[in-house]
């Protein structure tokens, strides 16, 4: 306990992570920089689509935004992404599947044209873990505390291993993995129970950390013990939104989850 907390005041971010035994963290935009990857593939490939099938509401014609994201897509799986921001827009297309050829046309192929566009910049521009994570990461592995990463994105082991993190983690659940088990897409808790199972942690002495409303949904709804949201866009709204959600706590950047106890 640090000397704040023994002494009566609120405990901080750090204090709170402590406690846990085990800690499962989502991966894009929370461990690897990637979330701005996705978004500019979801960017052009719903904005391709707007143009193909106008919505009849001029208003709901404008391109797609950093708030459209944080709002339709971001923690969902790609065809659950794909058809909250599309029914928003009243943009009516047939369901379609993943293994549609990429295109406007139906729902899967808008997101597999998204998965197209991801892929190409993923190769290209490759990705980077976050400095303050890598922090964490290290602290808490010299502590000894279990870690798992959880995502929607089939990419995460990738972009795990591209940015150097996966030796931190004993269990992955990614998309292909939850897609083989028939697990459902957050605010869902599954994936995140899926991966406290694997590292045989209890959920209610386990923290997830997530940058997604879906996300910290899902925590709130599996009942773990500590909910961390993590805000990296500018202004407070986000922050408010995170913690309306279910977060227990919202952070810019995780090391502001260090502190001594966590640094060993």
């Amino acid at each position: 306990m640090s000397a704040e907390a023994s002494m009566g005041q609120a405990p901080t971010p750090a204090d709170r992570l402590a406690h846990a035994a085990a800690v499962v963290f989502d991966t894009d935009g929370v461990i690897t920089d990637s979330a701005r990857l996705h978004a500019a593939a979801w960017k052009e490939a719903f904005d391709a689509c707007l143009r193909a099938h106008p919505p009849a509401d001029p208003q709901a014609r404008r391109p797609f935004g950093q708030d459209d994201y944080l709002r339709y897509v971001d923690g969902r799986t790609r065809m659950d992404g794909a058809a909250s921001f599309l029914a928003a827009r009243k943009v009516a297309l047939p369901l379609g599947t993943l293994d549609d050829p990429p295109g406007t046309d139906t729902v899967g192929a808008v997101a597999a044209h998204k998965e197209r566009l991801f892929t190409e910049r993923l190769r290209t521009r490759g990705v980077d873990a976050y400095p303050g994570t890598l922090r964490l990461l290290r602290r808490l592995r010299e502590r000894g505390v279990p870690m798992a990463a959880a995502s929607a994105s089939r990419h995460a082991g990738e972009l795990l291993d591209r940015s150097g993190t996966l030796p931190y983690f004993t269990a992955v659940v990614d998309g292909t993995e939850a897609t083989r088990l028939g697990l459902p897409g957050k605010p869902a808790p599954d994936l995140f129970l899926e991966a406290a199972r694997r590292i045989h942690a209890p959920p209610g002495r386990t923290a997830v950390i997530e940058d997604s409303l879906a996300g910290v949904e899902a925590g709130r709804r599996g009942g773990f013990g500590l909910v961390v949201g993590v805000d990296r866009t500018p202004g407070t709204t986000y922050r408010d939104a995170l913690l309306e959600r279910g977060a227990d706590l919202a952070v810019t950047d995780l090391s502001e989850l260090l502190t001594d106890s966590t640094e060993g």
